[in-house]
């Protein structure tokens, strides 16, 4: 074979490997199935910021949406990973072109939405309603005073205006009753990135006019907004699932063998009340000054955290991770053993570090930083790189460095990498509750509760990636 047919024979196959990489690949992760879903181990959900389906609250992840996919999860004893659209065209674009396995949102079923997707059994029943404002004085006004002057005939709506939320259900309701009434309404598709509560707040302060939303979403951000009515229905009952490609029917048939299941349960119920139903807990989030994703913050201490995350050369999001999974931002915690403060420091640490007083936030978070400060130092003689650092940082902040020596050295010994934390030094950081490991020579600290700290790393970072999702 002559050079010229090597070369373009080498050129060629570097081509197809290339090709494959960047397009190929991207084409068969559209493709994924439940059996590719469980081999990598992760479920991917689309779903979109909303004070009912998925947000942060006073560090928390919550929400309708958020919950049953950690019961999901559970079950099919796979990870969830939570990627956000910024409207329900996204959503369904992400999910075709392989973002995501699903869209965990209360997606009305439609016709035409069934071309695209194939929707799982029925989640919920409701029904499309008008948002609208009552008149600036009601409380003063007798009800049927306010009744008279409300929309309760979609007739009425001929010739005026309705904001709606971009790719939603409502434009082709509104469409249809145009059709119906014989004159238009004018229907304006919101923004991409404003979400139906968005709406509803514009119309709750006079930003615009009306909005249509499912009623049980109504409902709710009525409880806060008690200046709108919600009692004027556009549609007859209708059907909200949850959705999967057309290409995934073994994923489909999982997840709707896990709802059947599930719906047999109170938990099931129990999760759709606590946001559709409790209205108290709605106003009091809602109203909250931490909600990060109204534009609130994480906790009361987020100035305090990003100071310490600045001096540590971190990520304040992932302090504040590491704070929550210690105290709930709680300044008054203490634990059984004695840890105190938003830090939870033992009192000898605490003093140590600088915190004479640890209940007080301030002190609590300057010595937790200092603490933390020394054991960067005292790992840096150990793991160069500095990713890999900070989770033996984490990790012996809650299990101390010893015992972390400790699974290093068993680490070693049996073949695996003492400067990697995952599938590594983690692996053996387990082994350190079997008598079969902790009484070897080489194990110098003895028994070690391993789930501990490798469940304590892995709740900090999980909170980190939703934290980052929410907050700059």
């Amino acid at each position: 074979m002559s050079i010229k047919m090597v070369t373009r024979l080498f050129f060629a196959t570097i081509f197809i490997a290339l090709f494959t990489a960047c397009g190929l690949g991207r084409k068969d992760r559209a493709k994924e199935d439940f059996p590719e879903i469980k081999e990598r181990g992760k479920l991917v959900a689309i779903t979109s910021y909303s004070p009912l389906s998925y947000f942060i609250y006073r560090g928390e992840p919550m929400g309708y949406e958020y919950e049953l996919l950690q019961m999901l999860g559970e079950h099919l004893e796979l990870d969830v990973e939570i990627k956000l659209a910024r409207d329900l065209e996204e959503m369904k674009n992400m999910l075709i072109r392989g973002e995501g396995d699903l869209i965990a949102y209360g997606l009305t079923i439609t016709t035409e939405r069934r071309k695209r997707l194939a929707f799982t059994e029925p989640m919920n029943i409701t029904r499309q309603v008008l948002v609208q404002r009552k008149p600036d004085n009601w409380r003063q006004m007798r009800l049927h005073e306010i009744e008279a002057m409300m929309i309760r005939n979609p007739f009425e709506l001929a010739g005026d205006t309705v904001h709606v939320r971009r790719g939603s259900a409502y434009t082709s309701r509104l469409n249809n009753l145009s059709l119906e009434i014989g004159e238009p309404i004018i229907v304006v598709e919101a923004a991409g990135e404003l979400t139906t509560e968005d709406l509803i707040h514009r119309v709750a302060n006079d930003s615009i006019k009306f909005t249509v939303a499912d009623e049980n979403i109504a409902l709710i951000q009525s409880a806060y907004y008690q200046n709108l009515d919600v009692e004027t229905p556009l549609s007859l009952p209708q059907q909200t699932a949850w959705a999967v490609r057309l290409t995934s029917p073994m994923l489909l048939d999982t997840i709707n063998a896990w709802l059947r299941e599930a719906q047999n349960h109170a938990d099931y119920y129990v999760i759709y009340n606590k946001y559709y139903k409790n209205r108290q807990a709605f106003r009091s989030r809602y109203a909250s000054e931490f909600n990060p994703g109204a534009g609130g913050d994480l906790s009361p201490w987020d100035d305090l955290i990003k100071e310490g995350a600045d001096i540590l050369g971190w990520d304040w999001r992932l302090l504040a991770a590491l704070m929550y999974r210690e105290s709930r931002f709680n300044p008054r915690a203490q634990s059984w053993a004695g840890a105190r403060g938003l830090m939870q420091l033992m009192p000898r640490t605490a003093r140590e570090f600088g915190a004479s007083n640890p209940f007080d936030p301030e002190q609590s978070i300057k010595a937790g930083v200092n603490f933390l400060l020394w054991l960067d130092n005292y790992w840096a003689e150990h793991i160069e790189d500095p990713e890999e650092r900070q989770k033996f940082v984490i990790v012996s902040y809650n299990v101390g460095q010893g015992h972390l020596q400790d699974a290093r050295r068993l680490a070693e010994a049996f073949g695996a990498n003492p400067n990697v934390w995952e599938d590594n030094v983690e692996r053996f950081m387990l082994k350190k509750s079997s008598p079969e490991y902790y009484n070897l020579d080489m194990v110098s600290f003895g028994y070690a509760s391993g789930i501990e700290p490798v469940n304590y790393i892995r709740t900090i970072n999980e909170l980190y990636e939703h934290y980052k999702i929410f907050s700059e």
